[in-house]
């Protein structure tokens, strides 16, 4: 699980600033793994991409052509290295094309990208086993999670390290993106991390073995009195069954209540969630998306499986995208208590275009509201219940007071139920 570790801003600064870090910077969140090749922040389908070309408002115009040649020329006999490709050339103007949109979710993929990216959704992994997102404070990579069973816990890393350099090369400055290039590698290589930890940031240099990664997206435990536990890291392909198989285990155990932690869970695909919260809703809207023309198109569930025990939902600042559809539906239908802090609030869609030659792009193309018609993009989505995560307390002895609350909510819930029936 993921949680942003609170140090004193000045005496962390002061810390960082030693080690010719700058100041404070505050990032987009993005979660990605380290095994993975790109994040699953987005909830995205897939369409093959309809192409026209030489449309009146066209950027492909001979005006652009022409300088596209010269700036080409230019770079031909005067750039001082003489080893760049045509392929890496051309690769660079359709990422500059999107990089236009100015929407950092719209991306151009190369064949190689476009691959992990597919193996990514599949919950086919190659790296070392963490989970990373980018740290508001520092605005360096961290580590939010360690995989059990993986090189990462084997080397000893912990949820909150700071990563500072991979290689020895800075993480200063990067996108998470290229930490993550940086960190992946072909299976059985060795990759050499050097980590800031704890409060003191004390400096630590570790040697990881880079191997294919199973990861779970869900999880399960059963609490005292009848409270099942479940938590989805993330919406891949795979999370709908690892989700039915959880919960059949949960229910074999008799539980009384559900307790679903989407803490730190950046999103996926669209038809997992969709597939999960089938599982979950009563008969009516999941989801409705809306695109530029105004065009609606609604998510369904048919209600044959609405969850006849108490809820409760656990979301952070760092629930995102498909983590707020499954809330906000849940929090709309009255069916749960949504306990943490306010999500992220990303409330666009993605698609990816399929351009028929092992490349693609991926492309904001709508908004998404929840079943009472909310907009959350850049808002987020409020709890029933805030609570504030104790780092300090978690740090000391792995007390995690938003699961505590959790459980109290839950087990009032269960309690209320049951005089109800008698």
């Amino acid at each position: 699980m993921d949680y942003q570790t609170e140090f004193d801003e000045q005496q962390y600064r002061g810390k960082l600033n030693r080690r010719f870090i700058s100041g404070i910077l505050v990032g987009c969140f993005v979660a990605l793994f380290i095994s993975a090749a790109v994040g699953m922040g987005y909830l995205f389908t897939f369409n093959s991409a309809s192409v026209q070309t030489g449309s009146g408002n066209s950027v492909l115009n001979d005006e652009t052509l022409t300088k596209i040649n010269k700036i080409e020329s230019v770079i031909d006999s005067n750039f001082y290295k003489t080893d760049v490709s045509s392929e890496a050339k051309a690769n660079g103007l359709y990422k500059g094309l999107m990089d236009s949109l100015d929407d950092p979710y719209s991306v151009y993929y190369t064949e190689e990208e476009l691959t992990e990216l597919m193996n990514d959704t599949a919950g086919i992994y190659y790296g070392i086993g963490a989970y990373v997102s980018m740290d508001q404070t520092t605005s360096l990579p961290r580590i939010s999670g360690v995989i059990e069973g993986t090189p990462a816990e084997e080397a000893k890393l912990q949820t909150d390290d700071i990563i500072y350099e991979v290689d020895k090369q800075s993480t200063q400055g990067l996108e998470l993106s290229e930490v993550v290039s940086l960190i992946k590698g072909e299976e059985g290589t060795t990759v050499h991390l050097t980590i800031l930890r704890g409060s003191d940031l004390d400096e630590i240099e570790v040697d990881v073995m880079r191997a294919q990664v199973s990861v779970p997206t869900v999880t399960t435990k059963v609490m005292d009195d009848g409270v099942g536990y479940l938590q989805i890291t993330e919406f891949d392909e795979v999370t709908p069954d690892q989700f039915t198989e959880g919960m059949a285990e949960l229910r074999a155990n008799d539980i009384k209540g559900l307790i679903i932690d989407l803490r730190s869970n950046p999103g996926g695909s669209l038809t997992a969630v969709c597939d999960i919260a089938r599982q979950l809703l009563p008969k009516g809207t999941i989801v409705y998306t809306v695109d530029r023309d105004g065009n609606r198109e609604d998510y369904t569930c048919d209600g044959t499986h609405e969850i006849d025990i108490p809820v409760v939902v656990l979301v952070n600042k760092y629930s995102a995208s498909a983590s707020e559809i499954l809330s906000g539906a849940i929090k709309d239908y009255g069916i749960g208590t949504l306990v943490g802090t306010t999500t992220y609030g990303k409330g666009i869609v993605q698609r990816i275009f399929d351009l028929k030659d092992g490349t693609a792009i991926k492309l904001t193309v709508s908004n998404y509201y929840t079943p009472n018609g909310n907009d959350i993009h850049g808002v987020g989505i409020d709890p029933d219940v805030e609570i504030e995560f104790d780092a300090d307390a978690y740090a000391e002895d792995k007390t995690d007071n938003q699961l505590d609350k959790a459980v109290e909510v839950l087990k009032d819930a269960i309690e209320d139920l049951e005089e109800k029936a008698g």
